[in-house]
């Protein structure tokens, strides 16, 4: 193996020191007025109070899903020569990964719930105080937890690979499988119920707070707005995060896989490696690029200083994949059949431009998001407009806008796969055009994610600048920090909507990589030698065979379904948190004149739960269909299901993130003074247009915020739970 395999460690351990120190930096910083720590301090009660709760329910889950996986492997499985092992290891696998992608989402929930505290109060000093403490508590969640997913993968993987417990390199990933099940799953139901969490809260908070009261948002009258605050914190920074953490790993896995094929025919393990230290190169220009961006006092363009950083990593990244696959792959051969030898090193630089192809696919998910949900182009004014003429219109106009989404990902995604591929069989490594191709679309699968800690840091910039601003208004502070917390959480809204886009876009290239590892896992459990004919067969699924059409059929309806209960889920616990809050109003009517309290608790336990209640359906579905259809129909398929159930996903993905992003920064845009009359007057806050596009954002919250992101981690969970349980489909 090349020396670079020391650098993933390195750099693994470097990017931990650095969010540590960032995280000193900013719990050392100003912390406010004593109104403001009290309710930072109530946030952070409820978020912890949430996390645990729902983190038991999870735990609990997974330990019963972990040994029922375990006995299936060793009692169904055929063509394994050691069941028991195999059945083991993967449970193993399966609880370490589980307990680092929860770990990972309680560093994003930590970090955020101090971060937003220090945000509020450098608020009080200028935008560059609180643009910076928003940063880098951001910027440690990111690190943090690519971090942490890359450990955790490298330091399996040396456990099985070099202490005997495989036989070697070659046949360690196949057995690490199980720890990208195990975080796929507890992301899954982590991003689930803190997405019907905050999105319950939320609606809740908006429909009766604006729309019936006609109250500010954030407004302290408002039972339900330390929910809403605390949702923030539990959904886009918990969830987000033990998201990244499961993308990192599944990820890495099945392009380690993926790369077994081509080192048993080279002889050179550094195809297998190649996966854990570009990911690493990539962490360390995420780590370059947080260092850099370095606000001023008096910064006027929060956004332009984000995404210069954002470029700067982009452009180190592809240095550092130019450098990579050189170093690795420069000096490789192969043996032909009448035993002559043939040089590949000197096509590495395919592989390189492949890897480039996913950082570019990584900059277009960017802008493609912009385009749709920033208030500056059609899309968003397009519903803004529609407002005028009530919620119906706005409505329907944002419905439109959300299939329109799925065109420019779907080409994008097809040139990016396309184009890689192609380049990947100009390589000959294997002397089989698919092998080739297919290793091809790993290098511009792993070439986007390079970016994933910097994209992280920008995720969670948003929801710290939100509670910042939930903070400042609470606590009564000067209209002069609320315009400063404004402007930022602005900045904050289209980082979100810009990481869910690379979100989409990342899982799309991962879920052909995966189900290309899914492919190799099959012939592998079969008996079958790379590149062979039986192999090569194998990689085959005909649409025209009914179990595959079937298994298509049922995965592409799993989508619907499962999207259908999750936004169920949130109507269902909305309800209840409108109820109350409208019974606290009806029952204390001093909370409204401003001389009682409002009962937060008791909004922030409906929200637990509901949250905990309804997770349930959704997630239950997601895990035991694939195992169905696959003990039903068969490797074939669970092939169909996946690959059919993954385009599926994308698109919808797309419609609820790009669609309820639009809707929501369509009521900003009209809060904004945006939108006019004909003699010119503005129709902002408490205007008819105003109130229809709040429910039109209602509408599209459990689509942005619940739905969509979980079915990210849906198309992943297929890929990798069909992946562990591969040999059981023989």
């Amino acid at each position: 193996m090349s020396w670079l395999v020391w650098t993933v460690p390195v750099i693994g351990i470097l990017a931990v020191l650095y969010a540590v120190s960032l995280a000193q930096g900013v719990l050392a910083s100003d912390t406010g007025t004593p109104e403001m720590q009290d309710v930072a301090g109530r946030i952070l009660t409820g978020a912890r109070a949430y996390l645990n709760r729902q983190y038991r329910t999870i735990f609990a889950i997974a330990g019963i899903v972990a040994i029922i996986i375990s006995v299936l492997i060793y009692f169904i499985t055929k063509h394994d020569q050691h069941p028991g092992k195999h059945a083991l290891l993967t449970f193993f696998s399966f609880l370490i990964g589980a307990a680092l992608s929860g770990v990972s989402g309680f560093i994003g929930m930590n970090v955020a719930v101090r971060s937003n505290l220090r945000t509020a109060a450098g608020a009080r000093k200028n935008l560059g105080a609180a643009l910076t403490a928003a940063f880098h508590g951001g910027a440690v969640s990111g690190l943090l937890v690519i971090a942490l997913s890359l450990l955790g993968v490298t330091g399996m993987f040396a456990l099985f690979a070099a202490t005997g417990i495989t036989d070697g390199p070659r046949d360690a990933p196949f057995y690490i499988v199980g720890y990208g099940f195990g975080a796929s799953f507890v992301a899954l139901f982590a991003q689930l119920g803190g997405g019907i969490y905050t999105k319950a809260a939320d609606v809740g908070a908006d429909l009766v707070g604006k729309v019936e009261a006609n109250i500010p948002e954030d407004d302290p009258r408002n039972p339900a707005v330390i929910a809403d605050l605390v949702g923030d914190n539990v959904g886009d920074c918990a969830g987000r995060g033990a998201d990244l953490f499961e993308s990192t790993a599944a990820e890495v896995v099945g392009a380690m896989i993926l790369g077994v094929a081509l080192a048993t025919i080279t002889n050179n393990n550094n195809w297998i490696i190649f996966p854990l230290i570009i990911t690493a190169f990539g962490l360390l220009a995420s780590i370059i690029g947080v260092a850099l961006v370095r606000p001023s006092a008096q910064v006027t363009d929060a956004l332009g200083l984000l995404n210069r950083g954002y470029y700067v990593v982009a452009g180190l990244s592809a240095i550092f994949m130019i450098f990579v696959t050189y170093v690795l792959f420069h000096d490789t051969s192969r043996k032909n059949a009448d035993t002559t030898v043939f040089n590949v090193g000197d096509k590495w630089f395919y592989f390189a431009l492949a890897g480039l192809i996913g950082i570019a696919t990584s900059i277009a998910f960017v802008y493609i998001t912009q385009y749709y949900t920033a208030g500056n182009w059609r899309p968003v004014r397009t519903i803004a407009e529609a407002s005028r003429t009530g919620s119906a219109t706005n409505i329907i106009s944002g419905l439109s806008i959300g299939f329109e989404t799925t065109a420019a990902p779907a080409i994008t995604i097809s040139l990016a796969i396309g184009g890689a591929f192609f380049l990947g069989t100009r390589t000959h490594v294997t002397g089989n055009t698919l092998q080739d191709g297919i290793f091809g679309t790993a290098c511009a699968t792993v070439g986007m994610l390079m970016s994933a800690g910097y994209i992280l840091a920008m995720d969670t910039f948003g929801p710290i600048t939100d509670n910042a601003g939930g903070i400042a208004e609470m606590s009564n502070q000067p209209e002069s920090v609320r315009d400063v917390t404004d402007a930022l959480d602005s900045v904050g809204n289209t980082t979100k909507a810009l990481t869910k886009g690379y979100a989409v876009g990342s899982a799309a290239l991962a879920a052909f990589l995966l189900f290309s590892a899914y492919l190799d896992v099959v012939a592998e459990s079969r008996g079958f030698a790379p590149n062979s004919p039986e192999w090569v067969k194998s990689h085959i699924i005909d649409l025209a065979q009914p179990k595959v059409f079937i298994g298509g059929f049922l995965g592409l309806m799993l989508v619907f379904l499962f999207s259908s209960l999750a936004i169920r889920a949130v109507g269902s616990a909305a309800q209840d948190m409108i109820s109350e809050v409208r019974r606290q109003w009806r029952e204390r009517p001093g909370i409204m004149a401003g001389t009682e309290i409002p009962d937060y608790a008791r909004c922030v336990d409906i929200s637990v739960r509901g949250a905990l209640r309804e997770m349930i359906a959704p997630g239950a579905l997601a895990v035991c269909m694939p195992v169905l259809i696959g003990l039903l129909l068969r490797a074939e398929g669970a092939g169909g299901m996946l690959i059919v159930g993954t385009m599926g996903g994308i698109l919808m993905a797309n419609v609820m993130n790009n669609g309820g992003g639009a809707w929501d920064n369509a009521k900003k845009f009209i809060e904004a003074g945006g939108l006019r009359d004909a003699e010119g007057n503005v129709l902002g806050k408490g205007s008819d247009p105003h109130a229809a596009s709040v429910v039109g954002d209602t509408v599209g919250d459990p689509f942005k915020d619940t739905a969509g992101p979980s079915l990210h981690v849906l198309i992943k969970l297929l890929a990798t739970l069909t992946l562990v349980l591969a040999p059981l489909f023989i």
